[in-house]
């Protein structure tokens, strides 16, 4: 049977679209599926990280989705303890404040560019997949059927992943005890609200309450964000209905004058629920964002956990469909994503425990703010919270600063590789035969914004770089051993002539 789609995606949330994104980008013939008939507009996650910032600046994405920004934060936070985010190695010391709704809208205007269509209103609700492809059943609003041919199926349709259920997925971790809520709600008119509700925004106070949690931020156009978890929150259902009672009694606990709700438009329940796929892929189908993980929302990682495992994903599985691929490069997507899954959830579960009202915890979370005032021990936790500090394992060599970590100063607007090395050198002419597949830059003409690599900037010569599509470092060798790097070529990016693309 050939296949309709190269690959399709069920999930029209961020990651799912970014990954449709980045296929498009590579030329790769992919749909979108998803179950609603609609954008629902709801704000939900709030705001993207410097390493997220790093990956839609480097495709040249990131302006537009800051116009659509409300506000760029200095700092994060690590339950609710403040992380300086100036101390870090990017020119995006910041977090950009902006609801998941706009960054959806944004990614999915793009997607009319390269013809990608999103399948609204069907849900995915059996596949099967077989050497050569993937078959799905896709169940229409009006309980019409259709099936379409993929040769790959990606679950991005979150934490009650349909894709990861009929793949019978193992997902082992454990379930929420502590129960929040989320909502966006509209106040009764007080003192009017600031042209720039980013004006008030501010890190969340977290301190342990027996009370509970609550804690408000301005959306704009007359709606609020509330965060609420006290006793009314536990034991409570996931599916039932967030009360109006529920958001008066947050509202009380808030900090500031009193506010009167005038209407909630949108509220659902959260839990602190951690749980990871055991495995990101299954032959012909790859799990990404909240379907390979949940995790409690603690420093705003979630969505951005997602997006760059679309990020990482993206590149791989179009070498595959474009016939290029190396042996292996799928695997890495798991190997390499799946760690760092594995991390948010640990950090995530330590940050909830910090929250709780228990002597023994309060004990713990004051130790930890003396460490966190030392300038060392609060640039490593915001590291790890934006994104900054990861690491790929790559062959080669390990003590080479280098090797694995990002390239936040690379450019990658084509989704292809680049290969930094000075015009003259032998390193500068061995990528010819990858020339579809990887750019050369010579980092002379570029000093100004590759001195923000990591661990120091690129030399003046002697010294070369291959940096994949997703901005990791790859290979890095003296620019005149051409042997090293056509290995480095060949083991990231393929045989020459191997594409079935021109």
């Amino acid at each position: 049977m050939d296949t309709e789609f190269e690959v399709v995606i069920a999930g029209a949330g961020p990651t799912g679209l970014l990954l449709a994104n980045e296929l498009g980008l590579a030329g790769v013939r992919v749909a979108v599926v998803e179950r609603l008939p609609h954008r629902t507009g709801q704000s939900k996650a709030l705001n993207l990280q410097p390493r997220t910032a790093e990956l839609l600046d480097c495709r040249g994405w990131l302006e537009p989705v800051r116009d659509r920004s409300l506000t760029l934060l200095p700092a994060g936070h690590f339950a609710g303890l403040p992380l300086d985010y100036g101390a870090l190695d990017t020119a995006f010391p910041h977090q950009v404040g902006i609801p998941q709704a706009r960054v959806e809208e944004f990614l999915e205007d793009r997607l009319a560019e390269y013809g990608v269509p999103v399948l609204r209103g069907r849900e995915l609700t059996s596949f099967r997949q077989d050497g050569h492809g993937v078959t799905a059943t896709l169940v229409g609003t009006d309980g019409t059927e259709r099936t379409v041919r993929a040769g790959y199926l990606v679950g991005a349709d979150g934490g009650r992943s349909a894709v990861r259920r009929i793949l019978g997925m193992p997902f082992p971790g454990r379930d929420g005890r502590i129960g929040m809520a989320v909502a966006d709600i509209e106040l009764a008119a007080a003192e009017p609200e600031s042209d720039d509700p980013g004006e008030s925004w501010r890190l969340p106070d977290l301190t342990p309450n027996p009370e509970g949690l609550a804690f408000l931020l301005p959306l704009g156009g007359g709606v609020h964000r509330l965060v609420l978890g006290g006793p009314e929150q536990q034991g409570v259902d996931r599916d039932a209905p967030v009360t109006a009672d529920e958001v008066r009694a947050a509202l009380a606990r808030c900090p500031g004058p009193p506010r009167e709700l005038r209407a909630v438009r949108w509220a659902s329940r959260f839990t602190d629920a951690s749980r990871q796929a055991e495995r990101y892929a299954d032959g012909r189908v790859l799990l990404a964002g909240d379907a390979a993980h949940i995790h409690a929302p603690a420093g705003g990682q979630g969505l951005n956990l997602g997006m760059q495992d679309a990020f990482n994903l993206g590149w791989k599985l179009a070498a595959v469909v474009r016939g290029w691929a190396p042996d292996g490069l799928l695997a890495t997507y798991h190997a390499e994503r799946h760690p760092v899954g594995a991390r948010v959830l640990a950090n995530t579960r330590a940050q909830t425990v910090l929250t709780l009202p228990d002597p023994d915890a309060v004990v713990v979370r004051d130790l930890l703010a003396d460490l966190l005032a030392t300038p060392e021990a609060n640039r490593r936790v915001a590291a790890m919270i934006a994104g900054t500090d990861i690491r790929y394992p790559m062959p080669g060599a390990p003590e080479h600063p280098l090797l694995g970590v990002r390239a936040p100063g690379v450019r990658l607007p084509s989704g292809r590789g680049i290969l930094l090395a000075t015009a003259a050198s032998a390193a500068a002419n061995a990528t010819a035969g990858w020339a579809d597949r990887v750019d050369h830059l010579d980092p002379l003409d570029h000093r100004d914004r590759l001195d923000r690599l990591d661990h120091g900037p690129v030399t003046d010569g002697g010294e070369a770089l291959l940096v994949r599509p997703d901005g990791h470092v790859c290979w890095v060798g003296p620019d005149d051993d051409a042997d090293g790097l056509r290995a480095a070529l060949a083991r990231w990016f393929g045989t020459p002539g191997t594409s079935n693309r021109p």
